[in-house]
């Protein structure tokens, strides 16, 4: 029984919790989050602590980008089946296992070099990694939205939001722990080990159903009026422009046709939602260490104790969702997202002051943990079931793409005008997404209220 919106109790919004579909995202969150702050905060704090410049870190905020142009290559994960892994795992799952691959062949690469004087190298391996993940995000999120309709998407992203902050409490606090016992080749080949949390959840769970490439493009008006109109040419000619129309070109004009002129003011939007957050991102381990923060106590504060913080905000954000909707939640998120950035301005004034770490930390990880689950929701409900990895990469790649960019030049900023101005720099940088969540809030078209089997 579908029950509305207005009559769910919290009883039957926490049920969801207990679906195979959403207990799986647990896993595969944490799969996506461990690379993560491998190529970034953690990269930036190896390279602090070997004594790399502050502006030269700034500028290894850009390999994040990559996850940034992920669309790109989408639809060759959406639609191309690699030999033998296709066919043995299926699509999804296979494309998952080579990411997989990827990323741990290049933090084994890392775990063998010095930063300071091979720096060349380091970028080389952090863009293995970073490639090898922003592949593994396409084919999760597609896997995610196909393996469950839409009622359960809020709750999926939830638990996804969880898995990932355990991911990143592994590469954040994790790496930073055995590195302070050990060294951070140590740190990086542990990284290298626990990728294999992935690799079990897609040998253990199955291929989502999905309808054949070839039925699929059957029935895209725009394949049959290729063929059609290419009688006559080569076959091989044939299939190659029927593929690249029905993956690269449909997935988009499919988008804009169901949303018309309000398509750019969704993306722009998209665009605008994490600017803030990722554009200060790269600078605030260097603030702790520059502050005089030990390896230790940013372990402590800012990965256990923050993940915890984002995990409880991923949970809060997945119910609130799942009970209220997403329109009043997306904009909640977006200015609790943005403001929460004065509090790291607040403890670049304060100095190496312990309760303002942990003010921020709070603030910081509780918002960033909410926002980020009914951001991930709204994205799901945008996407087309047909064209899954390709728009959705489309998507999550222009929402960092921004933010990761403009990240690059925090360590010039800082150097200028130090820590404090570039913190309420990247504050006013998130207001516009605040009045363009506003706007998507007041369409229901956009944000529908969602509804929860059971009763």
């Amino acid at each position: 029984m579908l029950i509305p919106n207005a009559q769910r109790s919290w009883r039957a919004a926490l049920m969801i919790y207990l679906q195979a579909p959403v207990i799986t995202m647990l896993f595969l969150g944490f799969s996506a989050g461990l690379p993560f702050l491998l190529v970034f905060s953690t990269l930036s704090a190896w390279l602090r602590s070997d004594g790399v410049e502050v502006a030269a870190i700034g500028f290894f905020a850009w390999i994040g980008m990559l996850y940034s142009i992920k669309f790109f290559w989408a639809p060759v994960v959406d639609r191309l089946a690699l030999p033998v892994l296709t066919r043995a795992f299926g699509q999804r799952r296979g494309w998952m296992l080579l990411a997989q691959a990827m990323i741990a062949a290049g933090l084994i690469g890392l775990a063998g070099l010095e930063p300071l004087g091979n720096l060349g190298w380091v970028a080389a391996f952090s863009l293995l990694v970073a490639f090898g993940s922003a592949t593994q995000d396409i084919a999760i999120d597609a896997f995610r939205i196909e393996s469950a309709p839409d009622d359960v998407q809020a709750a999926m992203a939830s638990t996804y939001i969880i898995g990932y902050r355990g991911g990143l409490l592994a590469a954040g606090a994790g790496a930073l722990y055995v590195a302070s016992l050990a060294s951070w080749d140590a740190a990086y080949m542990t990284m290298a080990a626990l990728v294999g949390v992935g690799v079990v959840t897609v040998l253990l769970r199955p291929e989502p159903a999905r309808t054949s490439l070839s039925i699929q493009l059957i029935h895209e008006p725009k394949v049959r009026a290729f063929i059609r109109a290419s009688r006559g040419k080569p076959k091989a000619l044939r299939r190659l422009g029927a593929w690249v129309i029905g993956a690269i070109v449909c997935p988009f004009t499919d988008f804009f046709r169901r949303y018309g002129v309000k398509a750019l003011g969704i993306l722009v939007f998209i665009a605008m939602f994490r600017i803030s957050d990722l554009a200060m991102a790269s600078m605030a381990n260097p603030l702790y260490i520059d502050l005089g923060f030990s390896l230790a106590t940013i372990a402590n504060i800012t990965n256990i104790f923050g993940i915890a913080m984002s995990i409880g905000g991923g949970v809060l954000g997945g119910l609130l969702v799942v009970r209220y909707g997403i329109g009043p939640i997306l904009v909640f998120g977006a200015a609790a997202a943005t403001l929460t950035n004065l509090l790291f301005a607040a403890l670049a004034l304060a100095g190496e002051s312990l309760p303002f770490l942990v003010m921020a930390i709070i603030g910081d990880n509780l918002a960033n943990g909410m926002a980020s689950a009914v951001f991930i929701a709204f994205l799901s409900c945008l996407t087309s079931r047909a064209y899954t990895a390709t728009q959705y990469a489309l998507f999550s790649s222009l929402m960092t793409l921004p933010g990761k960019f403009l990240s690059g030049f925090g360590g010039l900023v800082v150097t200028a005008q130090g820590y404090a101005t570039f913190f309420v720099v990247a504050t006013l940088l998130g207001l516009p997404a605040i009045a363009l969540a506003i706007w998507i809030s007041r369409d229901r078209k956009l944000v529908p209220k969602p509804v929860l089997s059971g009763s």
